[in-house]
């Protein structure tokens, strides 16, 4: 049987055999059953596994939705139209794909925060990576001068398109179909989504499936200590990906039901606990999920069955959150907090 894909913003069932090459493989991701992450709890606990699109990422999902479209209109065309986005990693290696494919040109724009992997998967895709190197004066992060960069790429370059995940109504649209494979994995019977936030795309598109579709779903945000979409105090942040220095136009608070924020740290230590007791190479935003789960685990009734969106592996990680050199030098010595972990589970 053909495998069923959504064609993004017209809700219309194509098949894989309309969806050309590797492209064809994003979506469909597994739900994996967790058993040992939080054995403590009587509850069935479900992962998204983001990792197994073709990109790595669940940004390969609103990589191709903000595009596709473009593209099969002819709006978007080989050697002539430009890409430029901005991006911390994921979107821009699955905004780099979808170029290749289609034999776009496309220009990244990251910042030094960036690990080295991420920039050679960008340039092995053939994009043109732009360095941001100076944060923004007044917040001290990167993403708004990164957004400055990309408005003068913009208009300096002759048929550029700006995507613009933090406004394209197409990057949550992408994700309605994210929670429909969870939905109809699990016959409709979700009682909490847990979900990380930067962009608001995959929390908006969730959140907006399940309110069209009447389910009861109680969802929880994720956001970074020091991300202001949801309220807190703006301050440096380091792990990419989650979190925002900037409020983004898709940014609805009317979304979650409850909002958790999550350290730095205790994203390290969320990544490790899944690895150590589920055997889950996961990304900093998946450790931040895991920890927000372990904090609201005495408020979620026995019996319930609760998802969590892992957006991305744990690979391009390895060098920061998985390096017990990395980890010590910005947090010191604190290994304890896993290896007791590990002797609980």
């Amino acid at each position: 049987m053909a495998r069923r894909w959504v064609q993004p913003g017209e809700g219309t069932i194509v098949t894989q055999r309309e969806v050309s090459g590797i492209l064809a493989t994003i979506g469909a991701t597994p739900l994996v059953r967790l058993k040992r992450l939080y054995p403590q709890m009587d509850a069935r606990v479900f992962a998204k596994m983001e990792r197994f699109n073709p990109g790595g990422s669940i940004k390969d999902r609103s990589a191709i939705s903000m595009l596709l479209t473009k593209i099969r209109s002819g709006e978007l065309s080989p050697g002539r139209s430009v890409v430029v986005e901005s991006s911390s990693g994921n979107l821009g290696v699955g905004l780099a794909q979808v170029c290749r494919y289609y034999d776009l040109r496309f220009i990244c724009v990251v910042d030094a925060k960036t690990n080295d992997l991420n920039l050679a998967i960008l340039r092995a895709y053939g994009a043109e990576v732009e360095v941001v190197r100076e944060p923004d004066a007044d917040s001290g992060e990167f993403l708004d001068a990164r957004l400055r960069r990309v408005r003068e790429l913009v208009a300096e370059t002759p048929h550029a398109y700006w995507p613009n995940q933090y406004a394209n109504v197409l990057n949550p649209k992408a994700h309605e179909g994210t929670m429909r494979e969870i939905a109809e994995a699990l016959d409709h019977r979700v009682d909490y989504l847990f979900c990380s936030v930067s962009t608001t795309g995959t929390l908006k598109g969730c959140a907006d499936f399940i309110r069209k579709h009447g389910m009861s779903t109680t969802v929880v945000a994720v956001d970074a200590v020091g991300s202001v979409l949801f309220g807190d105090e703006p301050s440096t942040r380091l792990i990419p990906g989650h979190g925002a220095s900037v409020r983004p136009a898709l940014l609805d608070h009317t979304l979650p039901d409850h909002v958790v924020h999550v350290s730095d740290l205790d994203s390290v230590v969320g990544c490790r606990r899944l690895i150590q007791r589920e055997a889950i190479l996961a990304g900093g935003s998946s450790g931040a999920v895991v920890t927000a789960l372990g904090r609201f685990a005495d408020a979620i009734p026995d019996g319930a069955t609760c998802v969590l969106i892992l957006p991305d592996g744990g690979d391009r990680y390895l060098p920061t959150v998985y390096s017990d050199v990395w980890v010590t030098a910005q947090f010191g010595e604190v290994s304890h907090l896993w290896k007791e972990d590990r002797t609980a589970a």
